[in-house]
């Protein structure tokens, strides 16, 4: 699996009307290495139509394309992983079905969790979330950037903050050690995706400076 340091997760609920390989486009144009198709509400037909639409666009840019849940979606479209959650299947059975070259990324809000993860072959984990955040329901209580500092200190394989991350607080994450966010509604809600993308990049990139 190839680095990156800005990965965005779709969310159409901050964009309505607007076409999600639409925007996701533009965030890419922006500075997005790393989209997740991530669809909780929709029918299986549509997550995949929605599936096939991004991978065109991710293909075109050369950036990955990981699935949320959809295992199944994700071989269709020949993404190139998937996400899985705590309370999804486990991540043994997940690496049986998908293989040994695709990306599988797993959410974890416990360091126990993240070792968890490491040791059963994630590539890479989900650290969050950090911040409150609107952008999903039943969300567990934010774990603030504590939790950031565990991870760093216990666990080698790449993660990716993720809760409540924007422009004005980015800077508080990379000091606490991260070195790679995931945003929804910071991109995905804004009114200029690209510009707003490139912005959170930038800011991305000046916490990262020394």
């Amino acid at each position: 699996m190839r680095d990156f340091s800005l990965y965005a997760i779709t969310g159409e609920a901050f964009h309505p009307g607007r076409d999600i390989a639409e925007v996701m486009e533009e965030a890419i144009c922006g500075g997005v290495d790393m989209v997740q198709l991530r669809d909780k509400t929709s029918s299986k037909q549509q997550v995949l139509e929605k599936a096939y639409a991004l991978k065109k666009v991710t293909d075109a840019y050369g950036v990955p394309l990981i699935i949320n849940d959809h295992i199944d979606v994700a071989l269709a479209v020949d993404a190139d992983g998937v996400h899985v959650g705590q309370n999804d299947l486990p991540l043994a059975d997940v690496r049986r079905i998908v293989g040994s070259e695709k990306i599988i990324g797993v959410s974890t809000h416990a360091l126990s969790e993240a070792i968890a993860a490491e040791k059963g072959g994630a590539n890479y984990i989900g650290v969050g979330p950090i911040f409150p955040t609107n952008s999903k329901v039943d969300v567990v209580a934010p774990v603030t950037t504590a939790y950031i500092r565990e991870v760093v200190q216990h666990v080698n394989i790449p993660f990716v903050a993720i809760g409540g991350i924007n422009v004005e607080n980015v800077a508080e994450v990379i000091s606490a050690g991260a070195k790679r966010i995931s945003v929804i509604s910071a991109i995905a809600g804004a009114k200029d995706v690209k510009a707003a993308t490139s912005a959170l990049k930038a800011a991305l990139k000046g916490a990262r400076t020394p």
